[in-house]
């Protein structure tokens, strides 16, 4: 078995993560995974677990917190979710 990472549980179907930079991680669920690896948005502080929208090198969870968290970069932003193309 192994010990999660982030919770410390021996579980014995812990899974691991490689990162880019050659870390592995054990976790022993999603959200275990989530909270250590996953970047938080910086204006809601929520953790960011889809696309998300970066402004400039900075990270948000969605296009209304880069619209407010950006101060004047975020504006071109637009959320195009469930938006007809064309």
């Amino acid at each position: 078995m192994a010990i999660c990472n982030t919770c410390g549980n021996d579980y014995w179907m812990a899974f691991e993560i490689k990162t880019v930079t050659g870390e592995t991680h054990t976790f022993d669920c999603f959200e275990c995974a989530i909270t250590r690896l996953a970047p938080k948005c910086e204006k809601c502080s929520a953790r960011i677990i889809g696309h998300g929208v970066e402004v400039e090198g900075r990270f948000f969870c969605c296009a209304h917190c880069a619209r407010e968290g950006a101060h004047g970069l975020g504006e071109q932003i637009r959320d195009t979710v469930g938006a007809h193309p064309g």
